[in-house]
């Protein structure tokens, strides 16, 4: 699931779901990012609503960080790096799955097995991954990008040494939209992608937020693309492995 609750309602619908997801045999639950929408809240009651909201669910949670919840808060008068040390500070560490961990600041670059498949959660951000709004941004930008390619590369390994079934990455951002100007944040990431499906066809796949329209293809040959719904759908795709295949299918609509 991703990119919800972005308002009060959602909030209410929110509660729903979790309800229906308790009641679901579940393995864990992921949520790739966006846990208020573009124009905030970002402020530390919202977060801490949220983190509240997730405890209720009684499966293995994994929260990624999305755009919304750091990168835009600018829009509301907040510094962007100062959410996402917040965000940190509130989220990691929380989950209740055995996980891997990317040594250093990027606590929220995880990765764990379920089902002979590999998990890969990344900090990899919609509005342009952070790119090309100031010169502090575009640091920021360099910085992270090197640790998400490490964290990549490194869980590539891992993927091949355990001769798993499929390696599936994690991220908010839609990798595949155009800025409006500019140089794309996007490009090495994509690159990863186009060499990950090469080395590792029909093994590899993108699950996404960012742009909330249900999408299964694939958009690079090796490589399937997943995009979870979003506000103002409050809905969440269930997938299992199935003889070795990772299947999915939407859980109906709220």
């Amino acid at each position: 699931m991703g990119d919800t609750p972005y308002s009060r309602s959602e909030v209410e619908r929110l509660d729903r779901l979790i309800d229906d997801m308790n009641a679901a045999d579940l393995a864990f639950v992921a949520h790739v990012g966006d846990i208020t929408s573009g124009a905030g809240p970002c402020t530390d009651e919202w977060f801490a609503a949220r983190k509240k909201q997730f405890g209720r669910l009684r499966h293995p949670f994994i929260l990624l960080p999305g755009d919304n919840d750091w990168t835009d808060c600018h829009r509301t008068g907040f510094d962007p790096v100062e959410r996402l040390a917040h965000w940190r500070s509130v989220f990691c560490f929380t989950e209740k799955i055995p996980v891997e961990r990317q040594a250093g600041p990027y606590c929220e670059h995880v990765r764990w097995e379920a089902s002979g498949y590999l998990f890969v959660a990344l900090n990899v951000q919609g509005s342009n991954n952070n790119r090309g709004r100031n010169a502090a941004m575009d640091q920021e930008y360099e910085e992270r990008m090197k640790a998400v390619d490490a964290w990549i590369d490194d869980s590539e390994r891992a993927f091949e040494a355990r001769k798993l079934k499929g390696l599936v990455l994690l991220m908010q951002a839609d990798p595949f939209l155009t800025p409006r100007s500019g140089a794309s944040g996007f490009t090495g990431i994509l690159g990863k992608l186009k060499t990950l499906g090469m080395r590792h066809p029909l093994q590899v796949a993108l699950v996404h937020g960012d742009t909330h329209t249900y999408r299964d293809d694939v958009p690079f040959p090796g490589v399937r693309r997943i995009e979870v719904p979003g506000s103002p759908f409050v809905d969440w795709l269930r997938a299992a492995v199935v003889n070795g295949e990772l299947r999915v299918v939407p859980a109906g609509g709220r």
